[in-house]
């Protein structure tokens, strides 16, 4: 750590190379006892906490001074460092084999009675950490997280320079465009009725990076999307952002492989075996029912719909008659009494299915289940042989449009068998991807973004419900940790992509044309990828919410407790952007919050 006229060491520094040395330390106090007169306190900066020893009859401070010190008063110590006596050390201290014996203290700043303690064991609610985060990042599992944000944003810039890329900052203040999720807004005070928009990502500038022959582009981009809060995902978030000419798929993974393999070996100082696992997106969806699957387990999906082909059971018949499917996973020996297993049912139906099928084996094959009595002997040995069951393993089915079942199944697959631990690390690499989603009316949306390359122009245009692009994802532990994509770099077949969706060349023209008009100067082929920094620095820091990774995020329902963001802002501010806010919508909004806080 830099030295300097205030601390010349950090306190988590020390060790007995110190010993005799004298030290200028600053930090915070964390902790304060007194023995008899003499005060040891543990000083804590930001590289660790050590513990000095103050001897009114030795430090040159006022024994009223001392004996006033507080939790969290920012104070300087000048001392010399020396062995702790023998049985006083403490193991679980990086520091705990020394002391520092305290010649002189200043009290740099008095604190008030804080808000919550500052210990790692002392739950506090969220709310209140989010309140006074400047305090909370003082406690060492912010800190920590902080410097392993730090680390992993500094790895990835070295495998950027090292692989040739030019760091390079977009716009902030962009043209409205379709990425999949709402616009976060900004009004324009100068063209009163207009508006930029923040970016959800740099996208479109990289690609005119591409066009401008800068051929590596990368940057630590801050993005924003107006969607639902979840624990991975904030309206605001960074991402490492990169880009490269004369490249296709094989060359963005192999840089992906790169970064993920360092940031992995900076923050865990393990190093990644092995090659990264490979999926289609098909192939993803139909043995894990997800596109972002957890591969440190099994549990895959079984498709019984062979099975109960010629059924008499009419729950399945009918499914299979109108063109669903029966599908299956044996959750293992779970051991659930009957309100367990019923419980899984209800967790069924929350997730979108009309209901759910248990079985658990019994010896010699037999099963015990509501439904054993319209099934025959034939059908139940044939589930327990599709899904490789033993005594006392409980298989769960589901019937219904193949959609829902694999995302119900999905979903139960991970509630059942995901693991604890997260010491494992299980990448996978997905491809292949439709080029879009098809909702229940038919729509078609891009399933990336709409500048994505299909992988075949006729079939995006003869069957695009089916047409593959050449995109990709990088998943973490059933994590989605970005995504990417070759981009499209012909005029004529991003005129193509945007006549499937239905946006006619008048408004494509409107909405993209500048970017249209660039395509046609000479673009080069080109690829990239953006990949979640937050996401990932919670996975390897076993943190549940990306909230603990970011310095200062919003809560659940997107509010700031610190600055109390969102707010109303001034009628004249309004009026300068030529905005006024209708007193029914506040009313309505009002009603709503009411409502919610009382459900």
């Amino acid at each position: 750590m830099a030295t300097g006229l205030m601390k010349t060491i950090g306190a988590g520094e020390l060790s007995t190379a110190d010993i005799d040395h004298e030290v200028t330390l600053a930090g915070w106090i964390s902790r304060r006892r007194d023995h008899g007169g003499v005060i040891f306190v543990d000083l804590r900066d930001s590289t660790g906490i050590v513990q000095v020893v103050l001897n009114p009859e030795d430090a040159p401070a006022s024994e009223e001074v001392l004996h006033g010190l507080r939790l969290e008063y920012c104070v300087q110590v000048i001392g010399t460092v020396r062995a702790r006596p023998e049985g006083t050390t403490n193991d679980d201290l990086a520091t705990g084999a020394v002391e520092v014996v305290a010649s002189r203290l200043n009290v740099l700043s008095e604190s008030d009675v804080l808000p919550f303690q500052l210990d790692d064991r002392v739950e506090v609610d969220e709310a209140l950490r989010l309140q006074y985060r400047y305090l909370d990042m003082r406690r060492s599992r912010m800190s920590e997280n902080l410097r392993a944000r730090s680390q992993a944003i500094r790895a990835m810039r070295h495998v950027m320079d090292e692989e040739g890329f030019l760091e390079v900052e977009t716009p902030t203040l962009i043209a409205s465009t379709p990425e999949g999720a709402r616009d976060m807004l900004v009004p324009s005070r100068l063209r009163k009725g207009n508006f930029y928009a923040l970016p959800q990502s740099p996208q479109l500038f990289k690609q005119l990076l591409m066009i401008g022959g800068v051929e590596r582009y990368y940057q630590v981009a801050k993005c924003y999307r107006d969607e639902d809060f979840r624990a991975d995902r904030q309206i605001e978030f960074t991402q490492l952002d990169f880009e490269g000419s004369f490249w296709g798929q094989e060359d963005v993974l192999e840089v992906l492989d790169k970064v993920a393999r360092r940031v992995v070996h900076d923050l865990r100082g393990t190093t990644i075996e092995g090659d990264f696992t490979r999926l289609t997106y098909a192939e993803a969806m139909s043995r894990y029912g997800s596109d972002k699957p957890d591969l440190r387990f099994g549990m895959e999906l079984v498709d019984l719909s062979d099975v109960f082909a010629s059924t008499g059971f009419k729950a399945f018949a009918g499914v299979l008659e109108s063109g669903g499917a029966v599908q299956a996973i044996n959750a293992g020996a779970l051991g659930l009494a009957r309100s367990g297993l019923d419980a899984q049912v209800s967790r069924a139906q929350e997730l979108g299915a009309k209901g759910l099928v248990w079985m658990v084996v019994q010896e010699g094959g037999t099963v015990r289940s509501p439904v054993a009595k319209f099934l025959s002997d034939e059908e139940i040995q044939a589930i327990v042989v599709a899904l490789d069951a033993s005594e006392g393993d409980t298989l769960l089915i589901v019937a219904d449009r193949l959609r829902v079942v694999r995302n119900v199944l999905g979903q139960l697959r991970l509630d059942l068998g995901k693991p604890d631990n997260n010491d494992e690390l299980a990448f996978a690499f997905i491809v292949d991807f439709p080029v879009f989603e098809v909702d229940e009316d038919g729509k078609l949306s891009p399933a990336h973004h709409p500048f994505t390359s299909p992988a075949n122009i006729e079939e995006m245009i003869n069957t695009p419900e089916t047409a593959i692009s050449k995109s990709y994802d990088l998943v973490l532990n059933g994590t989605e940790l970005g995504s990417g994509s070759v981009r499209i770099h012909d005029a004529d077949v991003q005129a193509k992509v945007f006549e499937v969706m239905n946006i006619s060349a008048e408004d494509a023209e409107h909405r993209f044309g500048w970017f249209l008009e660039a395509l046609r100067y000479g673009t080069p082929p080109h690829a990239g990828f953006a990949i979640g920094i937050d996401r990932f620095v919670s996975i390897l820091r076993n943190e549940p919410n990306i909230r603990e990774i970011i310095p200062f995020p919003k809560t659940q329902t997107g509010a700031d407790p610190l600055t109390g963001s969102p707010s109303r802002v001034e009628d004249d501010q309004l009026a300068e952007l030529g905005i006024e806010i209708r007193t029914s919508v506040l009313d309505a909004w009002a009603e709503r919050e009411e409502d919610s806080q009382q459900q």
